[in-house]
């Protein structure tokens, strides 16, 4: 079932949804059921896959190291496929810009259609770790909005090289990431929702936001969104603070401020047990704002562990 569906067939009620990472090349799929299994008593409509970029290993051979394009999380896809029959759960695989071609992304969408999956979140996806800027993959798409064309026009039937005559073409509803304290290369916030509507124009169904701290910046960006005739689905994404490093970490990566008190709730603490307290309790009270506000989906990053979403969780549905 498509997520605007989801939402559609909620009559207003908020539901809980939640992202999980591939586990590395090398590790059992058991350990990513093992934190799934406790957040299913709050029935989620769908879970998202996220889809790592590629990455350059070096390898000693005979003393010279040789360069090697990998990928560590691979089988987005499969994993998808794998929930999805499990739990009997829609799943949300992400589908990158960066680190594929053209025809690899509609390979991996044909995929996705031939297992039932209905959802798609298109993104441009960030810089390889040894660029300093994004660099898009030769024959690759640039820029999200491309992505979300493509999928769009395969749902019309329109594949990349073949004409195909078929009454079974994709019917993918889309998904796209927009950013309330803006994505950090956009010069300003209203370019940035410039780029937005350009991709709910281009066939986005519905935005997840990137993390945020402070609930003032999503209903403002909300607000933003609206005037300028972005009439899709904009569901929050939230994250609580673990450790003590995401001070320092999450506004250098994702470029957001983070509200004083909170900063100093965390600095008070002696332990990272202590932090991972803080996180809960301040995610459990910007959940509870935002559920009173009327948010179609709460929507967790919870990066493959579910003992604080599972605490959060259990004060709100």
């Amino acid at each position: 079932m498509k997520i605007t569906d989801h939402i559609n067939n909620a009559k207003g009620k908020t539901l809980f949804s939640f992202e999980i990472i591939p586990p590395v090349k090398g590790k059992n799929i058991q350990e990513l059921y093992n934190n799934i299994d406790p957040l299913m008593e709050f029935k989620p409509p769908f879970i998202d896959v996220t889809t790592s970029r590629e990455e350059y290993v070096y390898i000693d051979r005979d003393g010279l190291l040789d360069k090697k394009l990998t990928r560590m999380r691979p089988g987005t896809v499969g994993i998808c496929a794998s929930i999805k029959h499990k739990y009997e759960v829609d799943t949300v695989p992400h589908v990158l810009c960066g680190g594929f071609t053209k025809e690899e992304t509609e390979y991996l969408l044909v995929d996705c259609h031939y297992l039932g999956i209905d959802n798609i979140m298109a993104l441009r996806g960030d810089a390889m770790r040894e660029e300093q800027y994004f660099k898009p993959t030769k024959g690759g798409h640039n820029y999200a909005v491309d992505l979300v064309k493509q999928v769009h026009e395969l749902n019309c039937g329109n594949y990349l090289h073949d004409m195909v005559e078929t009454d079974n073409c994709a019917n993918f509803c889309i998904g796209v990431a927009g950013y309330p304290e803006k994505h950090l290369e956009a010069p300003s916030l209203k370019s940035d929702l410039k780029r937005l509507k350009e991709k709910v124009d281009a066939g986005a169904d519905y935005v997840v936001t990137q993390m945020f701290f402070d609930n003032q910046k999503y209903f403002e960006f909300v607000e933003a969104a609206k005037a300028m005739d972005i009439n899709v689905p904009i569901i929050p994404g939230i994250k609580p603070i673990a450790v003590k490093r995401h001070l320092q970490l999450l506004p250098q990566v994702f470029k957001i401020d983070l509200p004083q008190d909170l900063i100093d709730a965390v600095d008070a603490c002696s332990t990272n047990k202590e932090v991972r307290q803080v996180g809960v309790e301040w995610c459990i009270q910007q959940s509870k704002e935002l559920k009173d506000a009327g948010v179609p989906v709460l929507h967790y990053y919870s990066m493959g562990k579910s003992d604080n979403i599972k605490a959060i969780a259990d004060k709100l549905f």
